[in-house]
């Protein structure tokens, strides 16, 4: 390693500190409670796309968290207020640029939050780490309309289909069997994604009630959607925010579907957390919730083009 490598390095790595310091003051001057959540817990957050890391307990397998979500969700029905989170989370995945196994995630849960104020104070926080950056928000369907020409609401997987094949984009061999939400995550990887963000924060909101995920659901204009958005920055996805499902009866419900679907996937289940859906029959108070990526903020920050370099140690040298 170089001197010069050595020092920049160990810059990033002060402005890191400073920016912790700094994410703190962010919340701490808005009221919210720092809490920490264990790592690893005995059951699972379940999600098709999302795999996790297990560790070897001598009693009982038990899962490195992949979001502090569930622990959290529990704090809120236990009555205690606006709450974030600065953890490490893990996710079974490969390591490339913007990816790294472990990473760091700021969470954060907001009580008698609007969808769209939620969306804004997402927005607010990156500003600390990116400066005064202008931004708007973008629909689903807008954004599909205007970079691949086709209205997800109303086109089928056959439509979908016929515009990959005449984008002559990359197919993979199984992608004929893909259910329209996973055809539709294909066209926003590859036609739409890489247009967000380019010169200013975009939030792109109002997803499919099919992606709702741990989100609500509303009617708008469009059709039935998630009351969910997503920050891009330069075609780098930053966040991820709901409007919080607190219908105990549909979690369940929404997990198993996620279980089936990592069936036909080819992967394993994962034990739904009994705990956390015992807390939301309690009661889950209205909030909306979002999780930031602090390193890929880190790489903008400082433009790197390496989750690594921003970090005091890569997954491959850790």
């Amino acid at each position: 390693m170089s001197h010069a490598y050595h020092d920049a390095k160990l810059s990033i790595l002060r402005d890191r500190s400073a920016m912790l310091a700094a994410a703190r003051i962010f919340f701490y001057d808005r009221g919210l409670i720092e809490v920490d959540c264990p790592l690893i817990t005995k059951e699972a957050s379940v999600d098709a796309h999302i795999d996790l890391i297990t560790t070897n307990h001598p009693n009982s397998k038990r899962y490195l968290h992949s979001s502090p979500e569930y622990g959290m969700k529990r704090l809120l029905v236990d009555g205690i207020g606006d709450i974030f989170q600065l953890a490490h989370v893990f996710r079974q995945e490969e390591t490339g640029a913007k990816h790294n196994p472990e990473f760091m995630m700021a969470e954060w849960y907001r009580q008698g939050f609007s969808f769209e104020e939620m969306i804004e104070e997402t927005l607010d926080f990156m500003r600390v780490f990116l400066g005064d950056v202008s931004s708007s928000v973008l629909t689903y369907q807008e954004a599909f309309l205007r970079y691949s020409g086709i209205d997800p609401f109303k086109s089928n997987e056959k439509e979908l289909l016929a515009l990959l094949r005449k984008q002559q984009l990359p197919l993979y061999e199984t992608i004929e069997n893909e259910n329209k939400d996973n055809l539709l995550n294909f066209i926003l990887a590859m036609m739409v994604e890489p247009h967000l963000g380019k010169d200013e924060l975009v939030a792109l909101a109002y997803y499919p009630s099919t992606q709702a995920a741990l989100a609500k659901t509303r009617l708008r204009p469009e059709g039935l959607v998630a009351e969910r958005f997503e920050v891009y920055y330069h075609g780098i996805e930053l966040a991820n925010g709901y409007h919080e499902l607190a219908d105990s009866k549909e979690q369940r419900k929404r997990l198993a579907e996620a279980n089936l679907e990592r069936l036909a996937l080819g992967k394993e289940t994962l034990p739904p957390d009994e705990e956390f859906l015992k807390a939301l029959e309690r009661g889950l108070p209205d909030a909306c919730g979002v999780a930031v990526g602090v390193d890929r903020l880190m790489m903008l920050r400082h433009n790197k083009s390496e989750i690594s370099e921003i970090m005091p140690f890569g997954w491959h040298q850790a």
